[in-house]
């Protein structure tokens, strides 16, 4: 079926450009080492952003910095730093990198340049303080980049062989597999947890719906069904039950929002989901 995970060639559709949001240089945070790390294993090319603390306590929509920020001087590319991450990337077999430093908040720069890259990696408490998860939350719905959120624990590992799926028939989990697509090649099983199709829309309900199953095998992936009977509720928490009775390494959904009009919150189950999970999630909005 898939192919393993001891696979060198980078898989069809690998990502060609990887973002790393990082919070920590010495020692590097999280994200710049899986992100160095997908680049390796996707042959792609690997772009680090720091961001500062003072930034990220800022949502998108502010139009002046937070007075912490207005204090502090911040930073610009620093060239030790930018040295330093190009030796990461070149310990870990990446022959182009590329380093910058933010000086806005996190959503404006996940917009910014996520427009550049096929892959942002993002640890979960990225935000600092005060409405942490609304920052997260905004940053994830308004850009149009894959994102892989880390949870907040030690060692995540960047190679991932046990994939979870959550499908419910929207465009948003559409997107999400199409996404993931590279990452269920590497992998070793794949399970599509099937869930309650949502209400669509007129036009939505009208065009035509392709079979996720039948999708993924033309791709040359197996995914075993899996159906979850759950209320709307309770689907975040009964998804994160299935993961870890299956022992899934890596969960794939899409990022839903819960006003179409204003979406700066994230659904129910979507922010259940990325509070609790101890797998890293790959998203799509």
């Amino acid at each position: 079926m898939n192919a393993s995970s001891a696979v060198i060639s980078p898989p069809a559709g690998a990502p060609t450009d990887v973002l790393a949001l990082v919070t920590a240089c010495s020692p590097w945070s999280p994200a710049a080492h899986v992100a160095v790390a997908l680049a390796a294993d996707f042959g792609a090319r690997v772009t680090g952003c720091y961001v500062d603390p003072a930034l990220r306590v800022q949502h998108g929509g502010e139009s002046e910095p937070s007075v912490l920020a207005l204090l502090m001087d911040l930073p610009h590319e620093n060239s030790r730093e930018r040295e330093a991450f190009h030796e990461l990337a070149r310990h870990a077999g990446v022959s182009h990198a590329l380093w910058t430093a933010t000086r806005t908040g996190i959503a404006p720069t996940l917009r910014q340049l996520g427009a550049w890259h096929d892959l942002a990696v993002i640890e979960r408490e990225i935000a600092c303080e005060g409405d942490s998860f609304g920052i997260l939350s905004e940053a994830l719905l308004t850009c149009r980049t894959t994102c892989l959120i880390l949870p907040p624990s030690g060692h995540v590992r960047s190679r991932f062989t046990r994939l979870a799926i959550a499908w419910n028939g929207s465009i948003e989990s559409a997107r999400a597999i199409h996404a993931a697509l590279p990452f269920a090649r590497l992998a070793e099983e794949v399970w599509l947890f099937d869930g309650e199709t949502p209400a669509y829309e007129d036009d939505q309900e009208r065009a035509p719906h392709i079979d996720p199953l039948t999708y993924l095998a033309h791709h040359g992936i197996h995914a075993r069904p899996r159906r979850i009977h759950t209320t709307p509720h309770d689907a975040g928490a009964a998804l994160l039950r299935e993961i870890a009775e299956l022992k899934a390494d890596l969960l794939v959904m899409g990022a839903y929002g819960r006003s179409r009009v204003r979406e700066r919150v994230l659904g129910g189950a979507t922010r259940h989901v990325l509070q609790h999970a101890g797998v890293p999630v790959l998203m799509r909005h």
